[in-house]
């Protein structure tokens, strides 16, 4: 693939920013959710350091009663609305248990338990929110007006959402894409990088397509638009997120899994714990004692207890190692993984040009140096991210650059500058050659054919006509980027797949550097859509990782997706299940290493609670469990799975895992 140089005009790049995506947040105190359970959390927070020193009862009990209701009313009505449709959730129960802790005295143990679900559902509102308002941001990426041209040559400014099909509008340099369409006149590079990923701007001509959304450069063009607003490529990209969403199987905790079974259980069992001695005689209180003394022992909190603290403490470590998980149902499924399929542009590799080959020509007699000199001379004035490669990589080398006279540009093709009393052309080799092809030029054509062979980007320098050599320029591998597919190849025990919408040549010679196998580029949002189904369909569980927005509905549509968090778009953050805060692509085997540790706690804690229940629960029932005791038993199981799962906070626990990744054959 061919990219020319050619600067933007001044000023560019600001209305590049401006154009951007606003930032349409939801404000997170705004979420009722979430002010009652910061409400619950700072009347426990304030109640506990009373209680725990000794204070009259007057002084903290009104602090934990607050908490309870601010914490507590909102899951009780949703389980009594819940009730009212002849289900009962682990919600109810909960609350249930907690005023249960609360009649025998236990009135922490229950504030403790209202504050956790106040603060689960809290997340989980915030979690969709954030969602939501990163799509009505993509909405904003394509232009709210567009310049359309009448028959007799006039231009009205319209709603982008009015266009047809057939018209035809003005994108001046600098403006966004009002709709789906191809060129009729004029040429120029436009940044699509938002709708296919590619890193570098795309040359456009008469009969090109464009999309809605992409950003122009230095040309003007005319576009017949070819498509109605709503059938757009980014409207399309609004809906499949939207519509993954929906359809994404849902997702549950193994407590939440049985909530059912076990909640109608524990009621009819401490009903029938309570009536059935009633019946035969036993005294009300006795009757009544045995059946909360029941209901305690028997109540899912050291269950809920071991399953959240394994996954809470995972979440911790790997958020200290830069990964956001975004919550403890995201953190259990990562380690279901068994298919993980990755972007190219910002994802395995940095997403920057750089120059990577610099070949000079046979005859003139420049060296490596020299070549690279002289065209980052003429570069210079150019804003273009091409021209940024050149000039950065001969400061890299320590290089002095001549001043550039005479700089002009032309879209698509490329610059050129008197440097040093020569004129300087650095472009694009088929449009910056002119004349017949002599010995110096096909040379210079047969240097660019290889690198562009290899998947890069060529780019010809001319010296008063005469070709002095030829640069390679492509996107740079990221360091840990063949370790990563290693590591995520043993623990899923399949390579994984490359989804890019870059060019074939390009996606295939980076996948060759990892050792990828299975490479699908060109791809478009709906392809990797369907190459995501097409995985999941075989009975695969997918995880993706990409960064763009391109990238959004395949995350929305895997059973994990992971964004890359330094360069992602707010789509891609929002959308995806975890984020790669640092960017460092090696982490991402290694939260998969751990969520698996993770669930094998999460199976000994659950052993370790059924063995204490199903002891206490038989005591009470063929004995006498004194309260107390019964209490102390419960606690003691919550204590100890507790502390079992927070071994995962340790960095051996992060250590572990990262060498598991590296280690799995």
């Amino acid at each position: 693939m061919t990219s020319t140089l050619s600067p933007p005009p001044a000023g560019l790049a600001v209305l590049a920013r401006e154009a951007g995506v606003p930032r349409r947040r939801t404000r997170i105190l705004a979420l009722p959710e979430v002010r009652w359970a910061v409400a619950a959390t700072v009347s426990f927070l304030l109640a506990l350091p009373l209680h725990l020193t000794g204070t009259p009862a007057w002084l903290w009990g009104p602090l934990y009663a607050l908490a309870y209701v601010t914490g507590g009313w909102e899951p009780g009505w949703e389980g009594l609305k819940a009730l009212r449709d002849k289900t009962l959730d682990v919600d109810l129960l909960m609350v249930v248990a907690a005023l249960g802790a609360a009649a025998i005295g236990q009135v922490m143990d229950g504030a403790l338990l209202i504050v956790i679900f106040a603060t689960s559902g809290a997340l989980e509102a915030l979690a969709t929110a954030r969602t939501a308002d990163s799509v009505r941001g993509l909405l904003d990426l394509a232009p709210a007006t567009a310049t359309r041209l009448t028959p007799d040559g006039g231009e009205q400014s319209v709603p982008a959402g009015e266009l047809a099909v057939g018209d035809t509008i003005l994108v001046r340099p600098g403006e966004r894409v009002g709709g789906d369409g191809r060129v009729l006149d004029g040429t120029s590079e436009v940044d699509q990088a938002t709708i296919t990923g590619e890193p570098l701007p795309v040359a456009k001509e008469p009969g090109d397509e464009v999309f809605a959304g992409t950003l122009n450069g230095t040309g003007a063009l005319r576009v017949r638009v070819d498509r109605d607003a709503s059938d757009t490529v980014i409207a399309r990209i609004v809906r499949m997120v939207e519509e993954a969403s929906e359809t994404k199987a849902p997702t549950q905790l193994f407590i939440e899994k049985v909530e059912q079974r076990y909640s109608l259980g524990m009621v009819a069992a401490t009903l029938a714990v309570f009536l059935v001695p009633l019946a035969f005689g036993e005294e009300l209180s006795e009757a009544l004692l045995r059946a909360m003394t029941f209901m305690i022992v028997a109540s899912p909190c050291a269950v809920v207890l071991a399953t959240m603290p394994p996954l809470l403490s995972a979440i911790a470590n790997a958020g200290r190692r830069g990964v956001l998980v975004k919550s403890a149902v995201v953190m259990e499924r990562l380690g279901q993984v068994d298919a993980v399929a990755l972007d190219k542009t910002g994802t395995l590799t940095e997403g920057v040009p750089r120059v990577t080959d610099v070949r000079p020509t046979a005859g003139p007699g420049l060296g490596e140096r020299d070549l690279l000199a002289l065209a980052a001379a003429a570069e210079h004035p150019s804003e273009h991210p091409l021209a940024r490669a050149v000039v950065d990589a001969a400061r890299e080398r320590g290089l002095r650059l001549s001043p550039a006279e005479d700089f002009t540009s032309t879209p698509g093709v490329g610059v050129t500058a008197t440097i040093d009393g020569r004129v300087v052309a650095v472009g694009a080799p088929a449009r910056v050659l002119h004349g017949p092809t002599d010995a110096a030029a096909a040379h210079a054509l047969t240097l660019a054919a290889e690198l562009e062979e290899d998947g890069r980007t060529a780019v010809l320098v001319t010296a008063d006509g005469v070709p002095v050599g030829v640069l390679g320029i492509a996107d740079r591998l990221r360091p840990d980027a063949a370790a990563t597919v290693v590591a995520l190849t043993a623990l899923t025990g399949a390579t994984p797949v490359l989804l890019t919408g870059d060019n074939p040549r390009a996606a295939a010679r980076l996948a060759a550097e990892v050792g990828i196998e299975d490479v699908r580029a060109a791809l478009l949002p709906q392809h990797k859509v369907q190459a995501v189904q097409e995985l999941q369909d075989a009975g695969r569980r997918v995880l993706v990782v990409g960064d763009g927005v391109n990238d959004a509905p395949a995350l929305a549509a895997a059973h994990i997706g992971v964004a890359m968090g330094r360069a992602g778009s707010d789509l891609a953050l929002e959308t995806a299940d975890a984020v790669i805060v640092r960017d460092e692509l090696v982490t991402v085997p290694a939260v998969i290493a751990l969520s698996r540790r993770a669930r094998q706690l999460v199976v000994q804690n659950l052993v370790i609670a059924g063995v204490f229940i199903a002891g206490l629960v038989v005591w009470d029932l063929a004995g006498t469990l004194p309260l107390p005791l019964g209490v102390a038993g419960h606690e003691g199981s919550t204590v100890i799975v507790g502390l079992n799962g927070l071994r995962l906070l340790r960095d051996a626990a992060w250590q572990r895992a990262a060498s598991q990744g590296r280690s799995v054959r």
